[in-house]
């Protein structure tokens, strides 16, 4: 690599939040994930941070651009996971988070931002945390203090009382309960609201039950579908997406009727469920990767063996459901669980989507094109195009041949900053 182009990635590395005027980026091909077909020797022309002009290289490059030369990579636009958890550690379960204070999971959390980043995921949407960490956590990476991706945040995650949103792991005496509890639709309004007022760009709520609470059912409801409409209508009148945690069938299918945006996990999702789906466009986000991690390292981690036993109950239920939604239509998009295993290995999840009957296109696209309509953000972010935001993800081999490739970037910027080479 010529030395004034090593200089110049150097110094955009260090830039902090100030973005070069303008960058030109050439490879030597780019995946257009809208219709899946390779552009040649492109040049992408970036500047103040949005992508300007998608050219030919060759073609004039501005007078003053940075030139950022990337022979024999393939580029494709940053990758968006939909489903994260910055704030929470795979390695510390069960009881095991009681050892640490309420600061920790803030300051582990920008650990865990950069390394997401740093595998190439350029936007994501955190689906719950405590203390408005996730909130903090974004002002500090917009503001540039420090490196991560863009998160929308969704603050704490609304369910009922002693379900699976609430604390439930404590007696009476300790008078645990979560903030955000809602037990009639009229709450379901008031905690909307109070998420907003505290930085929710997007709502998340527990339908049903879950793997990782207490209790011995993942599937069952537990908002009824008055509660849930509440949520979605006052969400819905704020401009604010929702997300719902449901695995079992009732519950993923009152969700689709009150007009949950993307329903997440859907272990148990039945034929209806997908035909609601897929009538009134619902998308899911199904997690089909974690479990290989959860039940190899989840007793040395701490999770407690009732947990383990329902992640086992619904695995490969959940998995076959994903391959039969895929198959039925229903749209579907990248969401990881990142945080109940190791953030920074995202991408894994491609080659598990892939064994389960996705193209290797379909996976990009649920991590790109498709996630960004569900985000309501088709002008921002999931692909590289004019107006876009210059973000920008560097394989070496083609990923429609071997979505692997994904797990190891070469190469990527964020807002035509590079934040990794």
């Amino acid at each position: 690599m010529k030395a004034w182009v090593a200089a110049a990635i150097a110094a955009s590395m260090t830039a902090g939040a100030a973005q070069a005027a303008t960058v030109a980026v050439s490879a030597d091909r780019l995946l257009d994930v809208a219709t899946g077909r390779y552009v040649e020797k492109p040049l992408v022309v970036i500047t103040d941070g949005r992508v300007v002009s998608v050219a030919r290289q060759g073609d004039a490059v501005p007078a003053g651009a940075k030139r950022v030369d990337l022979p024999g990579v393939t580029l494709l636009p940053g990758l968006i996971d939909m489903h994260v958890h910055l704030t929470s550690v795979a390695k510390i379960g069960g009881y095991n988070y009681l050892e640490y204070s309420d600061a920790f999971w803030t300051a582990v959390a920008t650990r865990h931002a950069k390394d997401t980043v740093e595998a190439g995921f350029t936007t994501v949407r955190n689906v719950g945390s405590e203390f408005y960490a996730d909130v903090g956590l974004r002002e500090a990476i917009d503001g540039g203090y420090i490196p991560g991706p863009r998160v929308v945040t969704a603050t704490y995650a609304l369910g009922a009382t002693g379900g699976h949103c609430d604390s439930t792991f404590f007696p009476p005496s300790m008078g645990e309960k979560s903030p955000f509890t809602i037990d009639s639709a009229e709450e379901a309004r008031a905690k909307v609201r109070l998420a907003k007022k505290y930085g929710a760009q997007v709502i998340k709520i527990c339908a049903t039950g879950g793997v990782f609470s207490r209790g011995p059912s993942v599937g069952a409801q537990q908002l009824s579908l008055d509660e849930m409409k509440a949520v979605v209508d006052e969400a819905h009148m704020a401009g604010l997406k929702v997300a719902a945690h449901a695995h079992g069938a009732a519950g993923i299918k009152d969700a689709i009727r009150a007009g949950v945006d993307t329903i997440e996990h859907v272990s148990l999702v039945d034929d209806e469920g997908i035909r609601l789906a897929r009538e009134r466009g619902a998308y899911f986000s199904m997690d089909i990767f974690n479990t290989d991690y959860t039940q190899a390292e989840g007793k040395k981690n701490g999770v407690l063996e009732a947990n383990l036993a329902k992640d086992r109950e619904v695995a490969d239920i959940q998995r076959e459901n994903f391959r039969k939604s895929l198959k039925a239509g229903v749209k579907h998009v990248f969401g990881s669980d990142a945080g109940i295993y190791p953030h920074g290995q995202n991408a894994r999840q491609f080659a598990v989507m892939v064994r389960y009957g996705a193209t290797p296109l379909q996976a990009i696209q649920s991590a790109t094109v498709v996630a960004a309509q569900a985000l309501g953000q088709e002008k921002d972010v999931g692909q590289v195009k004019p107006g876009a935001f210059g973000d920008l993800v560097g394989v070496t081999g083609d990923p429609l041949a071997d979505v692997t490739v994904l797990e190891r970037p070469v190469f990527v910027m964020k807002g035509g900053e590079v934040v990794k080479r």
